[in-house]
């Protein structure tokens, strides 16, 4: 009995390239290249900008003083209260902002019960990230000014309660990073695979212990990345800081605590200070604007850069 074996055809398939593709998804390749493109050469060109115009004006004169007393500043002064300002007010934002926003994310994520609750809240976190900074602001003032909330601000003349200070400006200002840490926490959870989940629940941990040991930690680079977008936000707002924290250029102090006095006092950060000396301030500054939103530049970079590194050490980590 004879057999014949027939040979078997191989389809060679040929190389797939740019121009083998159908016309609207060239064009759609492209177009993704040029806006990426585009996005970069913005940010390049900020960059180059403001280090053109910040290295013809900064000088550590300016860094290490204080503004001068009232709105002129062309003639003497440095920005040295706004930088803490700045400082200060985006370390109470995060402090307040990065428990909230972690643990709606865990409950979300690991809970969700009971699930209207949790979808309320997911809206309402959505709603807070569309809202605009200065509508946040005045609800704030009004919300601070009650008698209630007298021991974060102080007392005006009259015995009115002002609503105006660091802690109630970082109060509001957690609203604006509450939502980057809530997103970039809830979907790093997400991203954690179930069988990491089951392992541990095999070896005999607790559902909270599985949280606290195996999934905040494997969460981590997501949650710092969440947190610097958030400090970032803080950093460059300007809307809150005008309406709760005062147009004052000094930092001015309520009471005789170390620290206390400087979360209830007013003051100032660098974002108002550029706005106060810009051409459309009163400060009639602008070499001091250009010098102070450098300044502001380099500490986002540096935040970001940090963070970044912090992020990569946690991912070897994990690995």
């Amino acid at each position: 009995m004879s057999t014949s074996t027939q040979p078997k055809v191989v389809h060679r398939r040929g190389k797939d390239t740019v121009k083998s593709w159908p016309l609207p998804d060239r064009i759609a390749y492209f177009s993704c290249w040029a806006v990426g493109i585009g996005l970069c050469l913005v940010a390049a060109g900020l960059i180059l900008f403001m280090l053109n115009k910040g290295l013809q004006y900064v000088s550590l004169d300016l860094i290490f003083s204080n503004p001068a007393v009232g709105s002129d500043q062309s003639q003497t002064g440095g920005f040295l209260a706004p930088l803490l300002g700045t400082v200060i007010l985006t370390l109470v934002g995060t402090i307040i902002a990065i428990p909230l926003g972690v643990a709606t994310a865990i409950w979300i994520v690991e809970y969700g019960r009971p699930t209207r609750l949790a979808r309320a809240v997911e809206s309402g976190i959505e709603v807070v990230a569309g809202t605009p900074s200065i509508v946040l602001g005045i609800f704030g003032l009004l919300l601070f000014s009650n008698g209630i909330f007298s021991f974060m601000s102080f007392r005006a003349l009259g015995g009115a309660v002002a609503g105006r200070s660091f802690l109630t400006a970082g109060a509001m200002m957690s609203l604006i990073a509450l939502p980057l840490i809530f997103t970039s926490t809830r979907e790093a959870l997400q991203q954690v695979p179930a069988q990491v989940r089951e392992a541990s629940y095999a070896l005999g941990k607790t559902k909270w212990s599985t949280i606290r040991k195996v999934l905040i930690p494997t969460a981590r680079p997501g949650i710092l990345t969440g947190t610097a977008l958030g400090m970032g936000r803080i950093a460059g707002d300007t809307a809150i800081v005008v309406i709760l924290l005062g147009a004052t250029m000094q930092i001015e102090k309520v009471g005789s605590a170390p620290i206390v006095s400087t979360l209830r006092g007013t003051g100032s950060t660098l974002t108002s200070y550029v706005y106060n000396n810009s051409p459309a301030g009163e400060g009639n500054a602008p070499q001091k604007a250009y010098a102070a939103a450098f300044v502001l530049l380099l500490l986002v970079l540096a935040l970001n850069f940090g963070i970044d590194i912090l992020s990569r050490r946690s991912k070897k980590e994990i690995v």
